[in-house]
């Protein structure tokens, strides 16, 4: 990330109130068959299993993790795009899961997601104008149809596009103007809260700084809300003002920014950040290099999933699953039976 991307969120006030957005054990199994035709198994693939987390106004809570460990199966299944397994998820107050076609209807108004990859997530035969208007084709309430094309370049001047641009197609756009494209989209129905699902992984360097500052801006101006779930925590730690860090789909640290970045408590957070060139306030003094495999979401070996990998483990670590506790006694939870802070160097 260059120098010129904007000071992460985390600088300002810290949450207060109701969270716009609760989740409470959130679980999401894949059916799936294994074996000959004679010996079929049924088995169940863990994507995300057993997650609990608050979103709060205005604040961006950054989900990180390794390819893999559930972060975009938890992204669909928190919009109801995929069913959950079980679990909760309540939107100010209302369990979205309960709700009727019509409130499910509005909370999708109220609830936007940005896709990893923007050359995927718009129609290459349309135009950007008409892709811009598309929300309000599905909502056809809240723009007269004889404004819409005024509002479209509207929004799109307003994440940095020129309106002129409207009668052009995806095609003719780079990867960057593309996201900024599909950012104007999520605008369109004035939502409170944005899951970006990767929204920059498919960016080079530059423009990821430029979209991440885009979205800072737009979350200054108007009060957003963001899950923004990545796997490289070099992003993260751009715009997050806390993080919650995944493996094979659970949640197993938790904290502000400050908390994760100055004093990782879980080993799997500290050999995450020990990749992260410079990371602030400080730069770690060695590598951890994670050996062993990592457990299948098929087939999860009792105790802590992670201890496969994990330079710390000890019995049992195969004998009980960790909870998350706050073992600093600071607010920050940890899924580890052997949990301690890993400080910054002076």
């Amino acid at each position: 990330m260059t120098a010129e991307t904007q000071p992460a969120s985390q600088h300002g006030p810290a949450a207060a109130g109701p969270p716009i957005l609760a989740v409470e054990n959130l679980v999401k199994h894949f059916r799936i068959e294994r074996g000959s035709t004679l010996h079929r198994e049924n088995l169940a693939l863990r994507a995300v299993d057993g997650v609990s987390f608050e979103l709060h106004r205005g604040e961006t809570l950054g989900i990180v993790g390794e390819s893999g460990c559930g972060k975009s199966t938890l992204a669909q299944t928190l919009l109801r795009l995929d069913e959950p397994t079980a679990g909760h998820v309540y939107y100010n107050g209302e369990d979205v899961f309960a709700m009727s076609a019509r409130r499910l209807r509005e909370f999708r108004r109220a609830a936007q997601i940005i896709f990893q990859d923007p050359y995927e997530a718009l129609n290459p035969k349309m135009t950007i104008g008409k892709i811009v208007e598309e929300p309000w084709n599905i909502h056809p309430g809240i723009v007269p149809r004889t404004d819409r094309r005024r509002r479209a370049g509207e929004l799109l001047h307003r994440v940095g596009l020129r309106p002129e641009y409207m009668d052009r197609y995806p095609g003719q756009f780079s990867g960057g103007q593309r996201q900024r494209i599909s950012v104007a989209r999520a605008l369109a129905l004035s939502p409170a809260v944005l899951i970006c699902d990767e929204p920059v992984s498919a960016l080079d360097m530059p423009v990821q700084a430029q979209v991440l500052n885009l979205l800072q801006e737009l979350q200054a101006d108007l009060g957003l809300s963001y899950i923004f779930i990545s796997h490289d925590l070099s992003v993260v730690r751009h715009i997050a003002d806390r993080i919650a860090v995944m493996y094979l789909g659970r949640i197993v640290e938790t904290g502000t920014w400050d908390q994760i970045f100055s004093r990782p408590a879980h080993p799997y957070t500290q050999a995450l950040l020990s990749a992260v060139p410079g990371a602030e306030p400080g730069s770690r003094a060695r590598r951890i290099v994670l050996e062993g495999d990592v457990a299948s979401p098929i087939d999860i070996p009792p105790g802590c999933r992670f201890r496969s990998r994990c330079w710390k483990a000890e019995s049992i670590c195969a004998e009980q699953d960790p909870g998350l506790v706050d073992h600093l006694g600071d607010g920050q939870l940890s899924a580890c039976h052997l949990a301690e802070a890993e400080h910054e160097p002076a």
